[in-house]
């Protein structure tokens, strides 16, 4: 079977995965480590503005007011959509940071599950 079609079969409820799992909600404190806090991640895109532009839920992410932007200059300079370039570049490059951000988040849950089982053992040794 094809790597894609093996995913739609065989899908892991996230409850039955031990450890970080990119379905599973975080289970540290997301300021563990960070004495001074984080940065808070804030949607620049209004909930109504993605409404109105008909945006679907599975792209309604960080990276929507660049798709915004995106899908109003392919409007206004249709059916030149090549002169959009930029603003797809601007909107691909955002996505391809937000996939960076959440796979160090993954790591970073990975890493600390692995440091929890070393106290853990070291504690009961």
């Amino acid at each position: 079977m094809g790597n894609v079609a093996y995913r739609q079969v065989n899908v892991p409820d996230p409850a039955d995965i031990k450890g970080p799992h990119c379905m599973n909600e975080p289970s540290f404190d997301p300021n563990f480590g960070f004495p001074n806090g984080r940065k808070e991640r804030v949607m620049i895109a209004t909930e109504e503005e993605m409404i109105s532009a008909k945006i679907p839920l599975e792209e309604r992410d960080y990276c929507a007011h660049k798709l915004l932007d995106y899908r109003a200059c392919r409007a206004d300079v249709f059916p030149f959509v090549y002169k959009c370039h930029h603003a797809k570049h601007d909107y691909l490059t955002c996505q391809y940071e937000d996939y960076v951000i959440r796979m160090k988040e993954l790591e970073r849950e990975r890493r600390l599950y692995e440091r929890q089982n070393r106290i853990e053992k070291r504690n009961f040794a």
